[in-house]
């Protein structure tokens, strides 16, 4: 297939085109423009020519990606990046904060797809979910958004729908997502490293996580095989103990081996209220349909593991 991937040069878009590529498909890259000041900036190119757009931000975007310029503020960008010959669309994008911007971004990027039979797959995320109380969460479980991804219900749900409009669409939802020295438990060790030792806010929580890489395996599985309205949870832990996590990122960032909880009100003056708030949150996520569906296997190390002895940690893997 040839692949449009929207947020290819992000921490998930990455690993969605490593997966892509291992398995031989060809991807294509949404990215923005360079502004004259050398910034990415807003495109207003013709993003529906093939190859590397003059003045496109290459990034680190591997051999062998096509580029094409787009912006997700900029919604008719989107719409000309999805010409006849791109067989599916990946919206692995972060979203911009304005949510009428994310709207109209997936409506554009959908819309050339009705009634072709092509597959649009997007990556949400479990914060949808909010606290799961202690039970494990499931794909039909209610949705009950913290405030910093209060929008992205109404988006899986317009992804979803459109599979009545013959776009074999899909959304996946993955876990706190870790490895390659990325991610938020990359902030854990920065955390750990400005203040001495661990550190993560709240009290007893739980993260549901996946490596990148599973992720990526995921969502390529979604492109080949995925019936049209599936919804899957990425999720290889269920939960991980965030205090474990912490001090996984006391090892990896070379200090003192403890870690402490971190007051919500001072991890709000200092992250945001929106993004301190989940961080807090207390989630169990089962992804066994993934497993069941798709034959799923996550294979990489686990979160406490991955940040101990991964491209952070100070202790080899063997």
């Amino acid at each position: 297939m040839r692949v449009l991937v929207v947020g290819a040069t992000g921490y998930v878009g990455q690993g969605v085109v490593r997966a892509l590529q291992g398995a031989g498909h060809e991807v294509v890259a949404l990215v923005r423009e360079r502004g004259t000041d050398g910034a990415d900036g807003a495109d207003g190119a013709d993003g529906a020519t093939a190859g590397a757009t003059a003045g496109a931000a290459r990034h680190d975007l591997p051999a062998g990606v096509a580029v094409r310029a787009g912006d997700l503020r900029d919604a008719p960008s989107l719409g000309r990046a999805v010409t006849p010959d791109v067989d599916a669309v990946v919206h692995a994008g972060a979203p911009t904060g304005d949510a009428t911007a994310d709207a109209r971004a997936v409506e554009a990027l959908l819309s050339p797809l009705v009634g072709t039979g092509r597959a649009f797959v997007y990556v949400s995320g479990v914060w949808v979910l909010g606290a799961t109380d202690g039970a494990a969460a499931h794909e039909a479980s209610p949705v009950r958004p913290v405030p910093l991804v209060q929008d992205r219900p109404a988006l899986e749900r317009r992804v979803l729908g459109s599979a009545r409009s013959g776009v074999r669409s899909a959304v996946v939802r993955p876990g706190v997502v870790h490895g390659r020295g990325g991610g938020i438990p990359a902030l854990l060790v920065e955390l750990a490293r400005a203040h001495g030792r661990g550190r993560y806010v709240g009290g007893p929580v739980g993260w549901p996580m996946v490596h990148v890489d599973d992720l990526g395996d995921l969502v390529l599985a979604v492109l080949e095989r995925a019936r049209a309205g599936t919804l899957l949870h990425a999720v290889a832990e269920e939960s991980v103990p965030v205090a474990d996590l912490a001090r996984a990122a006391a090892v990896a960032a070379g200090v003192e081996d403890v870690a402490e909880p971190w007051d919500l009100a001072q991890a709000r003056e200092a992250l945001g209220d929106g993004f301190a708030d989940a961080l807090a949150l207390d989630q169990r996520c089962s992804g066994d349909l993934a497993r069941r569906l798709l034959a799923w296997a996550p294979s990489r190390p686990g979160a406490v593991e991955d940040l101990a002895t991964g491209p952070h940690g100070t202790r080899s893997a063997a």
